[in-house]
């Protein structure tokens, strides 16, 4: 089962989210707004990741919003991308698991619970 819906600004073919815990936003459409993608992942108990600053800014004045992961790294090479986030990854879902919001910066993680 899904548990983690990933944006259409990260890959869809990137091999840390295969699997049956992750759902990419072009297997539910291409052309899905913000707003159809915050409702699907919170009727579905889905946490959203992305780099897309305005799903962590409308988590603060939501009730109950879905669970978020903001990677805010910067343009990375998909190699780099890669290897940081198989670096961190465990970590990120382990926050995620507890907090409304997971900021990933390059050499930082925030959490809003």
């Amino acid at each position: 089962m899904a548990r983690y819906l990933i944006d259409a600004n990260l890959p869809y073919r990137f091999s840390l989210w295969h699997g049956d815990a992750y759902l990419h936003v072009f297997d539910l459409g291409d052309d899905l707004q913000d707003s159809a993608i915050w409702s699907y992942a919170r009727e579905n108990n889905l946490t959203i990741v992305t780099k897309d600053a305005d799903f962590s800014d409308r988590m603060m004045i939501s009730e109950p919003p879905p669970r978020i992961i903001h990677l805010r790294v910067g343009n990375m090479r998909l190699r780099d991308l890669s290897e940081f986030l198989q670096r961190i990854w465990p970590r990120v879902t382990q926050l995620g698991a507890s907090s409304r919001l997971v900021i990933v910066r390059p050499t930082l993680i925030e959490c809003v619970s």
